[in-house]
């Protein structure tokens, strides 16, 4: 059974993980190698998670941490999603053997509903033009906005709280806390 939960800061190795996996290039590309993460315009995604304007959530199955989806306010123009110094940057990864099953726009929905709440107008995310992950992207309410260095910027509007948000046919699940 598929649970979400707020992301903590003791997640952050787990954390790591998942934006490993999140670097998708395209068949036969294998993962990245783990040196990747050491990069500083990858590090900034998620190193020292837990600071201030930090969201993100979790997916547990079967009480196993399987994935997680988070974002991330970088101001200056840093990240390759940066929109504008009020744009959370969002990254998203299930484990292989859970995708393909719903569990994604489950977790993302949940991560769009909970930045809302956390007061963002909008979240941004690079997509490679090739990985399916952005058909989920688009059922989810993001429009593909321009082009940034070979990956398609898209952007989420969220609605204000007090304003019904968008259901995307995706019953979101109560969130456990821990």
């Amino acid at each position: 059974m598929l649970c979400i939960r707020p992301l903590l800061k003791t997640d952050q190795e787990n954390l790591w993980t998942w934006l490993h996996h999140s670097l998708w290039d395209p068949p036969p590309a294998p993962l990245r190698a783990p040196e990747v993460l050491e990069r500083p315009d990858v590090r900034l995604y998620a190193e020292a998670w837990g600071r201030e304007g930090d969201v993100g959530v979790v997916a547990e199955v079967d009480d196993s941490d399987v994935g997680g989806c988070w974002m991330r306010l970088l101001k200056g123009g840093a990240g390759l999603a940066w929109v504008d110094d009020q744009t959370p940057q969002l990254g998203i990864a299930l484990m292989p053997a859970y995708r393909q099953q719903g569990y994604g726009q489950t977790l993302l929905m949940t991560a769009l509903h909970m930045a809302r709440e956390a007061g963002y107008r909008q979240v941004s995310l690079t997509v490679h033009p090739q990985n399916p992950a952005r058909t989920l992207y688009e059922r989810s309410g993001f429009d593909a906005i321009g082009e940034r260095n070979g990956y398609v910027l898209m952007l989420a509007r969220l609605e204000p709280l007090g304003v019904p948000a968008p259901q995307h046919g995706t019953q979101l699940p109560d969130v456990v806390r821990h």
